[in-house]
């Protein structure tokens, strides 16, 4: 059991559990493949994502819309089709639409009553800027690859709103659906977790990497978590 009532903070991933990027992946995507022609299962597309993403953040640190861009790249690759001129940036163009879960807005409003708001997102600041007004809530702090020039399940994120919240890692929840990006460099740290199990079309631990990790609570979306931390 977490102590609720010693939490201060509740930190953030923001794609996949609180924006449906996998809805925002494949409508960006989609439209380009039958344009060219090409027959490609949404599983496909997905873990096609999954692949190219983890190999460019293992890479030197290079800001998150040339890993978009990379990862249009890698997917035209990996499913044998030409990238028209100008078509890599397709990811990087549909971002700022991609759309928050049903349950994301009203939870961030009725937790925001009680807990300090924090982001934690493998993003850049520009991108982000223009998500957050889908999300309509105020946050204490954002923090993000590009401010940190290191992407999660880097430590960096993490250590760095510690060190601006000026609070110890029992006194934050991190809240996120990615066991590979979050859960386990959270539980590293001593983090309290909450896994949002979002339902994924790619079985497992969703769009990212196969990892292991025992986050703290689990809960099959936002809105329940919200219940459950607010009861």
């Amino acid at each position: 059991m977490i102590p609720l009532d010693e939490i201060s903070h509740l930190t953030f991933d923001c794609y996949g559990t609180l924006i449906d990027w996998e809805r925002g992946i494949l409508n960006a995507i989609q439209p380009l493949l039958t344009r060219e022609g090409v027959i490609a299962t949404p599983e496909a597309i997905l873990r096609s994502y999954v692949q190219n993403e983890a190999r460019l953040e293992q890479g030197r640190w290079i800001p998150y819309w040339e890993i978009l861009r990379g990862i249009m790249r890698g997917i035209a690759s990996d499913l044998s089709f030409p990238l028209p001129p100008g078509e890599d940036s397709a990811l990087v163009d549909s971002l700022p639409a991609w759309p928050p879960f049903s349950d994301t807005v009203t939870a961030l409003e009725r937790l925001s009553s009680r807990f300090q708001l924090v982001i934690l997102s493998n993003t850049d600041d520009l991108l982000f800027r223009e998500t957050q007004k889908q999300l309509k809530v105020q946050f204490a702090e954002i923090i993000t690859a590009e401010q940190v020039k290191s992407y999660k399940p880097g430590h960096a994120h993490f250590n760095e709103a510690l060190r601006r919240l000026g609070v110890s890692a029992n006194h934050v929840l991190h809240v996120a659906q990615s066991l590979y990006h979050d859960h386990v460099p959270a539980g590293q740290l001593g983090f309290h977790t909450a896994w949002i199990k979002r339902p994924s079309l790619l079985s497992g631990t969703g769009v990212a990497p196969d990892a292991s990790a025992k986050p703290n609570l689990a809960f099959p979306d936002l809105a329940r978590f919200t219940a459950y931390t607010l009861r």
